[in-house]
């Protein structure tokens, strides 16, 4: 098992944590953030893949902007299609349309498709209505869409979701697909996943805040999430584990895409339900490659953030223990980035820079962790390829002959992409 420097050039290659890997494993997506002005997304100016074998860098898509305290477009978060070679990303307003639309913002952004050949084959996902003096036009949205994740069979679009109009309600999430009632022009239906209640406003149980989700299945029609839920005191909130789950006979288009006083409503079909009762869960969650199982953050008794797993149809209140949570990992400081291995025997996760593989395979030796990478290099935004054999991250390199000044400071550390070879190692 060998750590190897793929990305050398003084510039950001932001993983971000997203689903990096090319569907043949060849190649890693990546934003180049943190290059110009701040660290705000707006000055985000290109996605990007790199070559696993060469080293050789492609632009795949690099608008015309404007950088500033105010800025647009803004290009960032960018993910890999499952089986076709596109990548599907954050795209704020494009210049001619900053007039009418403002500057990028979370609640004034798209999803954007580009194909990943270098040939720039461009399209914008779903279309944002923001009328005030007519109803929502359906399948459109009506603020920003975030951190665009497909479902492994390629045909639903997650995402974190801010309204622009209900501005007193706080992030969901949601999805989008293929349809042919999508808006004129554009080829998705958008739908919320979650309808919260408004912020300061909830009951006890009630979700204010949803966030931190990720497929759970294959076919897209599980979403797990962190939700912002309300305590049974009516004061205190609690960050828990929930999934959102799409019936097969659920059609996007009963959704209800709401107007300038009223919220989106979810399709019809769609049920929240609660896994935990925690006050602690958070991170992005992660689904098990044969959807079973999830994989969360959650502090433990000390206070520290670990791993732990829950079956898809568990709950800590479940009198069978094999559906109760049960904890991974026992770091000493807290742990982040959870992935899943391929073969569901292996979870990583990073505690203090360093990469972890532990064991979920099975009750012996479960949990067992075993160290990857031993020195005090920072790692993060973990990402696995598609055959589980090659580890990449993100790690903050010092260049000593360039630098730029973000956030009013000169600064010469650059993330660079590290891969991690495992090979066969872990299979069993």
């Amino acid at each position: 098992m060998t750590e190897k420097q793929l990305t050398f050039n003084a510039k950001t290659h932001a993983l971000d944590n997203n689903d990096n890997f090319s569907p043949d494993g060849r190649f890693l997506c990546y934003d180049t953030r943190y290059m110009v002005f701040n660290t705000n997304l707006a000055n985000s100016k290109s996605v990007e893949k790199v070559s696993l074998e060469t080293g050789e860098e492609t632009v795949l898509w690099q608008p015309e902007s404007v950088s500033g305290e105010n800025a647009a477009p803004g290009v960032a978060a960018v993910s890999y299609h499952p089986t076709e070679n596109k990548v599907v990303f954050i795209h704020g307003p494009q210049l001619e349309e900053v007039e009418d639309r403002g500057y990028y913002d979370i609640r004034n952004r798209n999803g954007a498709l580009v194909s990943a050949d270098g040939k720039g084959e461009f399209s914008i996902a779903d279309l944002r209505d923001v009328a005030t003096d007519r109803p929502t036009i359906p399948g459109a949205q009506r603020g920003g869409t975030h951190r665009h994740e497909y479902s492994k069979n390629g045909e639903r679009i997650g995402f974190t979701y801010d309204d622009f109009l209900q501005q007193d309600y706080d992030r969901t999430i949601g999805y989008m697909e293929a349809n042919e009632n999508a808006p004129e022009g554009f080829g998705h239906y958008f739908a919320v996943l979650l309808k919260p209640a408004k912020k300061g406003k909830s009951k006890p149980g009630e979700i204010e805040k949803a966030y931190g989700d990720s497929w759970v299945d294959s076919l897209g029609s599980k979403r797990a999430f962190i939700g912002k839920v309300r305590a049974t005191n009516g004061i205190d909130y609690e960050t828990s584990l929930f999934i959102a789950e799409i019936p097969a006979s659920t059609e996007i288009t009963s959704a209800n895409s709401g107007d300038a006083n009223t919220y989106p409503e979810p399709p019809k079909g769609i049920s929240i339900k609660r896994l935990t009762h925690s006050t602690s869960d958070e991170g992005i969650v992660r689904g098990s490659y044969s959807g079973k199982r999830i994989a969360y953050l959650s502090k433990d008794e000390k206070g520290v953030l670990q791993v732990f797993v829950i079956a898809v149809d568990g709950s800590d209140k479940a009198n069978d223990p094999d559906k109760r949570p049960i904890q991974v990992t026992n770091y000493s400081s807290d742990a982040g980035n959870v992935r899943w291995h391929p073969s569901d025997k292996w979870l990583f996760s990073i505690s203090d820079g360093k990469v972890y593989a532990s064991y979920v395979g099975g009750s012996t030796d479960f949990g067992k962790s075993i160290l990857l990478t031993p020195d005090d290099l920072i790692r993060e935004a973990l990402v696995v390829s598609p055959d589980g054999k090659i580890l990449a991250y993100n790690i903050d390199i010092p260049d000593t002959t360039e630098s730029r000044i973000i956030d009013g400071k000169q600064s010469n550390t650059f993330k660079q992409i590290f891969i991690f070879e495992l090979r066969d190692a872990l299979i069993p």
